[in-house]
């Protein structure tokens, strides 16, 4: 399940806890052979109470997703200059050749793990910061006929379906194809609502 929302602060303690806590699953998933860690295993290599991290994160599948959010959203930000195909590309390359890599592969395995457990409800504390990084790409293009769902379903989904199922997509192949396609969705709206 999600991590308890508004509980943590920026610095102190709760942030060292964190810091530990994330080392800690990534060293973990470095060496595991199916993405997934062990609670009691994560307490001892952090340092942190078995008891503070499943009050904090309920289960390893939320610590693996907390982790690997945190990650995502630190090594690859949205590009936000008001253009949304070129964000949009930028951010679909980024995201397609991360999938290429078999040790980012574990994102996969980890959101469908929490998926199964929790249903997608269990993946929405996690991933809000990044469904705030795509709203801000599309307010700075002045895009309101879409929102973060029609990402989800015309590019996220299709770049995770494919990565789960061994046969991820590439940059180079099929960016351009997915970002186009949310292009159409949100200029047929466009011209519905013109009553073109």
């Amino acid at each position: 399940m999600t991590q308890a929302v508004g509980v943590t602060r920026p610095g102190g303690r709760s942030a060292r806890t964190r810091a530990a806590v994330h080392a800690a699953v990534r060293s973990l998933l470095d060496e595991s052979a199916d993405g997934t860690v062990a609670v009691a295993e994560v307490a001892r290599r952090s340092g942190v109470h078995t008891a503070t991290i499943y009050r904090r994160w309920r289960d390893p599948e939320g610590l693996v997703l907390d982790t690997l959010f945190e990650e995502l959203s630190h090594r690859s930000p949205l590009p936000v200059t008001g253009d949304l195909r070129g964000d949009l590309l930028t951010y679909t390359r980024r995201l397609l050749a991360d999938l290429q890599a078999p040790g980012n592969r574990v994102l996969v395995r980890a959101i469908a793990a929490a998926v199964r457990t929790g249903g997608l409800s269990g993946l929405a504390g996690f991933a809000e910061p990044r469904v705030r990084q795509v709203e801000e790409v599309l307010a700075a293009s002045g895009t309101t006929e879409i929102g973060f769902l029609d990402v989800g379903e015309l590019i996220l989904a299709p770049a995770y379906a494919h990565a789960l199922l061994g046969a991820p997509l590439t940059a180079e192949a099929d960016a351009e194809r997915l970002v186009d396609n949310l292009v159409a969705v949100l200029e047929r709206r466009r011209s519905r609502k013109a009553g073109r």
